[in-house]
Parts: C-alpha cells; structure tokens; sequence
C-alpha cells in the first residue's frame, strides 16, 4: 500500500509596492490563475510607515495607503530603511516560518534586500533559508554600502522575475535578476503594474511553485546550478519565443492560449 503524504503549504510574505497596501496587492494578483498558488498561504502585511505623500492608487483603490521606507529621487539615501528592516524581520520571526517572499516594485526592492542580507548572515540567523521569491518590478539599492553586502554573492533562492517592456523600472528590474542563480525571466508588454499573465506564463509558475513546494534542495527548474535559466515573453495573450543574447537563458517554445 503507498504512503500518502500530505502537501504541506508554503507560506510566503507577500510585500506591496510604494503608497499602496496590502489589500491593493491582494486585489493585483487576483487577476491571475489561483492555481498558480494553489499550494501557498499568502500574507500581505501593510507597510510600517503612512503614506506621506499622494498615492499613485488614489481614486483606483480605498485609502488607507502606507510606505516601507523613504528614498531620493535618485534612490541613492534612503530613510527609515533599517527600521523597516528590524520591523520585517521581527514580523517574519513572529509569523512565519516563512518560505518565500513575493514583492511588487518598492516591496521586490526591499524583498531582494531581505533575501541578499538573509544571504549573508546579517539578518534572520535562525530562520530557515527562504526556498522563493517573485519578483515584479524590483529593483537594487544603490547605495554602495548596501550593495557590497546584500549582493556580494549570488544569491541560491529560486526566483521568478516580471519585467515590463515599457516599465520605467525594466533595466533595474534586469540588473537584479544578475544577483540569482537560474532566474525565470517573464516579460511583458506592460508598464509598472502586476500583469496579466497568458496560459503559457500560469502553466511555467504553476510548475516552478509546485516543484519548490516539492522539494527545496534540487536547482532551479530544468537541471543544475549550470543550467541555463528560463525566459518567457508575455505579449498580446500569447507567449512569444525569443532568442536571448545572453547564454544563460534559453528560448521556449511559442504556445497556444
């Protein structure tokens, strides 16, 4: 007689972007498949700081609306960050263990961060390794006493990055998925928002999340820590193939919606 073992849910922390809230993040990733996540517990916590400005969601979405921290314009000095950074870490010792992170713009920026410090021993000593992290819109810190520590290395989590063709933040977006091992790409033709994805987008996450969930020590999807990473292209509701420049990432095959 087989062994029934049941699948245990992942938990993921999910972080919402600038002057936004949780339940705006919530309400972004409704528009995609929920099997895609059939197998988590998604927490959208809101951000440790009011807005303390206008929000880009006003007259879209019900106030109230709240920051991670406060930044330039150059996003070069930031404020409050490490009071944010000690807030997440008591929340996600509080509430997890947690096994992944899902941001949206400043809330992918500071995920990264988290992941890059976690990375390093700086932060969460005694928390389990994160197994995931999706990416839409992220970003680097720019600022080089950050950077020398949150990206020194590469970083072994499984990520999935959504990068935007006509997003302000596309090539920062690039550069971060540079800091991952075996990175799945997925672009779009959109702007700065959470996408709608296509069949081909939801059966690629639907895959990646499940095999995370499966097992936490093989590579990432399609081999080894030498494996080429996987790219998609999102475009008019059918994915495109596309030859990359980079050797590192592969082409997949046109699908039908």
């Amino acid at each position: 007689m087989e062994e029934i073992i049941e699948e245990k849910k992942m938990k993921i922390l999910c972080l919402h972007g600038f002057r936004t809230s949780g339940n705006f993040l919530k309400k972004q990733l409704s528009k995609w498949d929920p099997s895609i996540f059939a197998n988590s517990e998604m927490d959208f916590p809101d951000g440790i700081f009011a807005a303390k400005g206008k929000s880009d969601i006003e007259g879209i979405f019900p106030p109230p609306y709240f920051e991670w921290f406060q930044y330039n314009e150059d996003f070069t000095e930031y404020e409050n960050l490490e009071e944010c950074i000690t807030y997440l870490c008591e929340y996600i010792t509080s509430k997890g263990p947690f096994d992944g992170l899902l941001g949206f713009s400043q809330g992918a920026t500071l995920s990264g961060l988290l992941l890059g410090y976690m990375e390093q021993g700086e932060i969460l000593k005694e928390h389990p390794p994160m197994k995931l992290f999706v990416s839409i819109s992220g970003a680097k810190f720019r600022d080089p006493n950050i950077c020398n520590i949150a990206y020194k290395d590469m970083m072994k989590v499984k990520s999935v990055h959504f990068i935007g063709e006509k997003d302000w933040l596309k090539l920062p977006s690039q550069e971060l998925t540079t800091d991952f091992e075996n990175p799945i790409i997925i672009r779009h033709p959109q702007g700065h928002t959470v996408p709608r994805i296509d069949e081909a987008a939801v059966e690629t996450l639907k895959s990646w999340t499940r095999e995370v969930a499966l097992s936490s020590n093989e590579s990432c999807v399609g081999g080894g820590p030498n494996e080429a990473c996987k790219h998609v292209n999102i475009e008019n509701g059918v994915e495109q193939g596309k030859k990359l420049e980079k050797p590192n990432e592969v082409e997949i095959q046109k699908a039908q919606e």
